[in-house]
C-alpha cells in the first residue's frame, strides 16, 4: 500500500535528516520535490495545493529550523499534515450499529469488489465484534451474483437470506429486515446491484431501498486502483443516495493511491475499510495516523500486534515465553516462528508493517529472502527426526547431508538454519532474562500496565529481529548495528548472503 510514493518521499527525508542545519531554501525544495511525488501519485491538484502551503507554513518557521533536529521537525510537520488530509475534522468512529436489526447498505459501481467486501465486513463484525450478522443481495441483476453471496456466506460462517426468485430489490430488502428481527440479528448488510453511476434507473432503485430500509451506514465500495475517478464516483454517489462512507478495495495492488489521498479532502466523507487482497480477512480499518505512518515508512505497529494475535494464543504464548526464558529453543520452537511469519502474510507483509523496514521490501527480495526462502527452511526442519529437531546438535556431517538431500536442498542452506537457530536461541534467551519478552507479551494480550506499541518498540530497538509475541524476524534481513538505515538498532541476525 502507497509503496511507490513511500519510497520516494523517503528519499527526500532521508536527504533531509542527514543535512543536519537546514535553512529555507532547504526546506523548499524538498517540499516542490513532495508536492511532485503527491501529483504522481494521483492526488487532486487542489488537496496538493492547501497540503504544500500548510506544511511551507509550518516547516519555514524558526521553531523547525532553529531546532536541533530540524530535519525530524519537517517530517513531523509532514506527517501531522497527512494525519490532517485524510482525516478532516475527525475519525469517523465504529459504524453505527444500535437499535439492532442495524441495516447497512453496500453500494458502487459494477466490478469495484462489492459482494466480497461485504462478505468480509460480515467477517469482521462477526469475530471482532461478536455480532449476529445477516446478509442479503438484492442484485437481481447479475448472472450468480445472489448465488455468489450465498457461497462467501458459507466461507466465513454468516448467515445468508434464503433466495426467492422473481422478487425485485425493495421486497428483499423488506424480507430481510423482517427476518433479521425476528432471528435477533444485530446487523442485515444488504448488497446492492452494481451500476454505473450515470444509470438513473438504477441510482432510482437503491434510492428506493435506502427510503425503505434507513440505513444506519451507506457505505460505497470502489476500486483504489481508479484513482481520482474514485473520488468522482463518490461525489456522485453521495448527490444522488447519501453515503455516509467509503471502502477502498484493492489497495493491494500497485496503484498510485491518490483516491485515498484525495477522498476525504475533496468529498468530506471518511474512508472507512481498505481491502488489501482477495482473502477473507485482508480488511482493514482505515485510521489516518497509521496510514500516514505507512507512507512515511514509519511502519504500523498497531497493525502489526492485530495480526500477531490472530495467529497466537494467549496460553500459547505464555508456554513459548516460558521456554524462552530457560534457554529453550529448538527447532520445533523455529518451525512455529516460521509458521506464525507466513500466517501474517509472509516476510514482505511483516516487513512492511515494520517501522524503518519498508524500503528494505524489495532489497530483501531481490537477495531472496522472502516467502520461499521460509518454505525451504520449515522443509528442511521437516526433514528432521523428532529427536533431531529437539536437540540440532545431534546432526553430524553425514545426517545434514540426508536431511538436505531429502528437503531437496543443499547442505550449505541447512548449516546456514542451524547458524540461524543458534543466533535465535541467544536472542531470545536475553530477551526472556531481561523482561522484555514478559512486558511485551503482557501488553499484547492487554495484561500489561505500559501501551501495546511502546513494550514493543522497546523490545524491538534493543534486540535483533524481534517481533511481538516471540516471533522472530528472519536472519539475514541486515547488517551490522547500526547499518543498513534500520532504526533503533534494528538488525538481522546475520547469516551472510545467500548464493
Amino acid at each position: 500500500m502507497f509503496q511507490n510514493l513511500a519510497e520516494r518521499l523517503g528519499d527526500v527525508f532521508g536527504r533531509l535528516t542527514r543535512q543536519g542545519a537546514l535553512t529555507e531554501a532547504d526546506v523548499t525544495l524538498a517540499l516542490r520535490e513532495v508536492r511532485t511525488a503527491l501529483l504522481d501519485a494521483d492526488v487532486a491538484l487542489p488537496v496538493v495545493r492547501d497540503f504544500a502551503a500548510r506544511v511551507q507554513k509550518k516547516a519555514t518557521g524558526q521553531a523547525v529550523l532553529k531546532s536541533i533536529t530540524p530535519g525530524q521537525q519537517v517530517v513531523k510537520v509532514v506527517h501531522d499534515e497527512i494525519v490532517a488530509m485524510l482525516a478532516g475534522e475527525g475519525e469517523p468512529g465504529a459504524l453505527r450499529i444500535d437499535n439492532p436489526p442495524a441495516p447497512i447498505l453496500m453500494v458502487g459501481l459494477q466490478g469495484s469488489g462489492k459482494t466480497t467486501t461485504t462478505a468480509k465486513l460480515a467477517r469482521r463484525l462477526r469475530e471482532r465484534e461478536g455480532k449476529r450478522v445477516l446478509m442479503a443481495s438484492l442484485d437481481t441483476r447479475r448472472p450468480a451474483a445472489m448465488e455468489q453471496l450465498a457461497i462467501l456466506g458459507q466461507q466465513v460462517g454468516v448467515d445468508v437470506l434464503a433466495i426467492v426468485p422473481g422478487q425485485a430489490p425493495v421486497e428483499i430488502a423488506r424480507r430481510a429486515l423482517s427476518q433479521a428481527t425476528l432471528g435477533g440479528y444485530d446487523v442485515v448488510l444488504l448488497d446492492t446491484a452494481g451500476r454505473l453511476q450515470i444509470d438513473r434507473a438504477l441510482m432510482d432503485e437503491v434510492a428506493e431501498v435506502r427510503e425503505l430500509v434507513r440505513p444506519r451506514e451507506t457505505l460505497l465500495v470502489v476500486d483504489g486502483l481508479t484513482g481520482q475517478v474514485a473520488v468522482e464516483v463518490a461525489q456522485e454517489f453521495d448527490a444522488r443516495v447519501g453515503i455516509s462512507g467509503v471502502v477502498l478495495t484493492r489497495m493491494d495492488g500497485d496503484g498510485r493511491g491518490g483516491a485515498a489521498l484525495s477522498m476525504r479532502a475533496v468529498t468530506g466523507k471518511p474512508i472507512r475499510f481498505v481491502g488489501t487482497g482477495e482473502k477473507m480477512d485482508a480488511l482493514e480499518p482505515f485510521e489516518a495516523p497509521r496510514i500516514a505512518g505507512r507512507i512515511l515508512g514509519m511502519g504500523d505497529i498497531v497493525a502489526l500486534v492485530e495480526k500477531a494475535q490472530e495467529v497466537l494464543e494467549a496460553e500459547q504464548a505464555e508456554r513459548m515465553m516460558k521456554r524462552f526464558q530457560k534457554g529453550q529453543f529448538n527447532m520445533n520452537d523455529l518451525r512455529a516462528q516460521l509458521d506464525q511469519m507466513l500466517k501474517m502474510g509472509g516476510m514482505q507483509s511483516v516487513m512492511g508493517l515494520m517501522p524503518g523496514m519498508g524500503r528494505m521490501q524489495k532489497a530483501a527480495e531481490e537477495a531472496g529472502f522472502d516467502d520461499r526462502m521460509l518454505r525451504r527452511q520449515i522443509a528442511l526442519i521437516q526433514s528432521m527426526t523428532r529427536k533431531e529437531r529437539a536437540n540440532p546438535d545431534l546432526l553430524q556431517a553425514s545426517r545434514k547431508r540426508r536431511i538436505a538431500a531429502g528437503a531437496g536442498l543443499d547442505v550449505a542452506e541447512l548449516n546456514r538454519l542451524l547458524k540461524m537457530h543458534r543466533q535465535m536461541a541467544d536472542v531470545m534467551k536475553r530477551l526472556g532474562k531481561g523482561g522484555m519478552l514478559r512486558q511485551a507479551m503482557k501488553s499484547m494480550f492487554g495484561k500489561g500496565e505500559a501501551g501495546t506499541e511502546g513494550a514493543l518498540m522497546q523490545a524491538a530497538a534493543a534486540q535483533a529481529g524481534r517481533l511481538p509475541g516471540g516471533i522472530t524476524l528472519p536472519a539475514g534481513l541486515g547488517g551490522p548495528a547500526g547499518g543498513a538505515g534500520l532504526p533503533g538498532g534494528l538488525t538481522g541476525l546475520g547469516l551472510g548472503k545467500r548464493k
